[in-house]
């Protein structure tokens, strides 16, 4: 027999013995099925299971165009493997990818989850599950489906990395973007609900590394654990986006993910113009003190790894600012006036620009 027929293998091999369950496979799908399903809109056709999702695209679009965002969680998802509490990472994940979404004025339609796992712990994978489809549920969007893979000797049990593909659709002629901005037009800030999902390797490494801090100790400035804090959900965006454009005069919006305020918000601005952003307007929370002081971080490498407490920005014409922050506000969602775009240098890139200080950070 040549090297490396059946004859070679050990008796009794089979999937199970090289560390792939399909029967804890199929248990998972059993356990998340509940929650995957109530992610849905009428457009979804058929159920789970096929290898395929079908999504019809009704409704009466003059000239749809379809948007893509791919996305994951990083190294926040170290931190829940930590706490053996697994059933918020899947918000943070659907809010990476429909918040990117909507920077365009597309309305998320549904999106596709990648789940690979060293060991397939079916009630782990059910808690991820559950928290993709409660951010499904809060985007407006469905789940068409997904995939778990189990790899075992790449990964270790327990451990796992999550991603996923979200689809939004929105008429051409509504598309928002650099184009639409003009000088003299106002940026408004939404305020994050903490970390978010980026800037958790740098985080991680001040905060329990250096500082060896305990994820279930009490932390007085947050009223609450430093690992619930560190936890604390991604906000989703999507829906308050979507009403703000259908009812102000908004002409584009700049998700503040890795790279911080000041890039994020430069990527959705043309050339020849500069947004100047006050510091002045906003108390970034305390666990970005916290990071910055106990990690001695400069400022600047502070802006441009973590949110500072600004998740979603829009930028819109003067004359609708009032209204903007009314529906903002009515919506529950904390805003505030953070700067103004100017013209800047003829022909130079978009950029935007921090001054003066936080006060009490």
């Amino acid at each position: 027999m040549t090297e490396g027929s059946v004859d070679k293998l050990p008796a009794g091999a089979s999937y199970a013995a090289a560390g792939v369950d399909i029967d804890a496979g199929e248990r998972a799908v059993e356990l998340f099925a509940p929650h995957a399903k109530r992610a849905t809109r009428p457009e979804v056709l058929g159920g789970l299971g096929g290898f395929a999702g079908l999504f019809s695209l009704k409704g009466d679009y003059r000239e749809p165009v379809l948007a893509a965002s791919s996305d994951g969680v990083g190294t926040k998802l170290v931190i829940a493997q930590t706490m053996d509490k697994h059933d918020t990472v899947g918000r943070d994940l659907v809010a990476m990818v429909v918040d990117d979404l909507v920077v365009c004025g597309a309305e998320p339609l549904f999106m596709q989850d990648y789940i690979a796992i060293g060991k397939v712990i079916p009630e782990m994978v059910a808690d991820i599950v559950k928290g993709i489809a409660d951010g499904c549920v809060d985007a407006g969007c469905a789940l068409l489906g997904g995939e778990t893979a189990e790899h075992p000797g790449v990964m270790e049990d327990g451990h796992y990395d999550i991603s996923a593909t979200g689809v939004g659709v929105v008429e051409a002629d509504s598309i928002l973007g650099p184009d639409r901005v003009r000088a003299g037009d106002v940026v408004i800030a939404m305020g994050s609900s903490g970390l978010h999902s980026n800037g958790y390797s740098l985080a991680r490494k001040v905060l329990l590394d250096w500082g060896k801090l305990d994820l279930s100790g009490h932390v007085e400035e947050f009223g609450r654990t430093l690992g619930e804090e560190l936890l604390e959900p991604t906000r989703i965006y999507a829906k308050d986006c979507l009403a703000l454009a259908a009812e102000s005069d908004v002409r584009t919006f700049a998700h503040v993910t890795g790279g911080g305020l000041a890039d994020n918000l430069g990527r959705v601005l043309p050339k020849g113009l500069t947004a100047e952003l006050e510091r002045s307007t906003w108390t970034p929370a305390p666990v970005f003190s916290m990071i910055a002081q106990r990690g001695r971080v400069e400022r600047s490498e502070m802006e441009r790894t973590f949110n500072m407490g600004v998740g979603m920005v829009a930028i819109v014409s003067p004359e609708d600012t009032d209204r903007a922050q009314a529906i903002l506000t009515a919506r529950h969602v904390d805003n505030w006036v953070l700067g103004t775009v100017k013209a800047g240098d003829a022909g130079a890139k978009g950029s935007a620009t921090l001054v003066g200080d936080h006060p009490r950070f």
